[in-house]
């Protein structure tokens, strides 16, 4: 249940910013202009773009749906700071293409991911202090076993239970 409305939340707000592209890139046609918008929206098959933004009422950049750098597509999330805080996407083609959620810190670093990894797909959490991985738990991609790594400040490896 839960998975259905991350779903249909995430849906409704990717249709919202491609209806918000559409009524900011399609002129007024007079008096009608709702009625001839509406039946060239549907009448469109495709709507292209390299990144679509969402603004806020000062103009700030809040959200973008587009590809990063590295060549993988997501959607960012920027507080009014324009501090980007979180990230739902795809690593590159050359990670594999894993689907990853990201939360990110008040310095924009990860400060929490939670991804899938290996050849099972099998779902990891990472959760990382100034950048440095602190506790990783998931399911082992060779085993499917759940594994718990801890790691001290001094980065050394302690595991709870598991293996990774």
């Amino acid at each position: 249940m839960r998975n259905s409305y991350v779903a249909g939340v995430l849906s409704g707000f990717v249709g919202g910013l491609i209806g918000a592209c559409l009524l900011v890139h399609l002129e007024p046609l007079g008096p009608w202009a709702p009625l001839a918008s509406a039946a060239a929206a549907t009448q469109q098959d495709v709507v292209s773009a390299s990144r679509i933004r969402l603004l806020d009422a000062a103009g700030r950049a809040r959200a973008e749906f587009a590809m990063s750098p590295d060549g993988g597509p997501g959607i960012f999330f920027y507080d009014s700071r324009g501090r980007n805080r979180l990230v739902l996407g795809l690593y590159s083609p050359a990670e594999s293409e894993y689907p990853f959620v990201v939360l990110n810190d008040a310095q924009q670093q990860a400060a929490g991911i939670f991804r899938l990894y290996g050849g099972r797909d099998t779902p990891v959490v990472v959760l990382k202090s100034k950048g440095q991985d602190r506790s990783i738990y998931g399911l082992n991609p060779s085993s499917i076993e759940p594994f718990l790594v801890n790691y001290s400040s001094d980065g050394k490896k302690t595991s709870a239970f598991g293996n990774f």
